[in-house]
């Protein structure tokens, strides 16, 4: 099965969390699992906060990427198309909220799971959060806009 990410069009693929062209990237997988978009990382020893604990912004990186594309994924559903239909639908972060709840403990595979909350035209909000041996660690709320055709042109 594919991850959404695999069906970014090369030109948008370079992103250092969610790229799969970006080879010095996290290259996040995330995939459906019923009404839920799941994505799992193990973070590199290089990803230390504190000895023993992730960096904050891996966390915030992380769940910020894994909830852009599951709102392309959400809005190929909600059209009823196949996410290698054109034209292609790439989000971006409109807005990002992180909330630590727990320390995230290094050397542990860490599980992202988001839910849609609302499709409304351009926009989708995401709830999701980021797991570590079934304990919540941290939730994150992200406002995800379509990329307008001319982005970066």
């Amino acid at each position: 099965m594919k991850a959404f990410q695999d069906y970014y069009p090369e030109n948008l693929a370079h992103c250092y969390g969610c790229g799969r062209q970006n080879q010095h990237g996290h290259r996040i997988k995330t995939f459906w699992e019923g009404e839920e978009s799941v994505t799992r990382f193990l973070p590199e020893p290089y990803h230390t906060a504190i000895p023993g604990y992730v960096y904050g912004g891996l966390l915030a990186s992380l769940i910020d990427c894994h909830s852009t594309g599951t709102a392309a994924a959400a809005m190929y559903r909600a059209e009823g198309r196949a996410m290698d239909s054109l034209p292609a639908f790439r989000f971006v972060t409109g807005s990002l909220n992180v909330s630590y709840l727990k320390p995230t403990p290094l050397g542990r595979e860490l599980e992202i799971r988001g839910r849609v909350r609302e499709i409304k035209g351009r926009k989708v909000l995401v709830d999701s959060t980021l797991f570590v041996d079934g304990v919540a660690c941290a939730r994150g709320e992200v406002v995800a806009v379509q990329m307008p055709d001319n982005f970066g042109a």
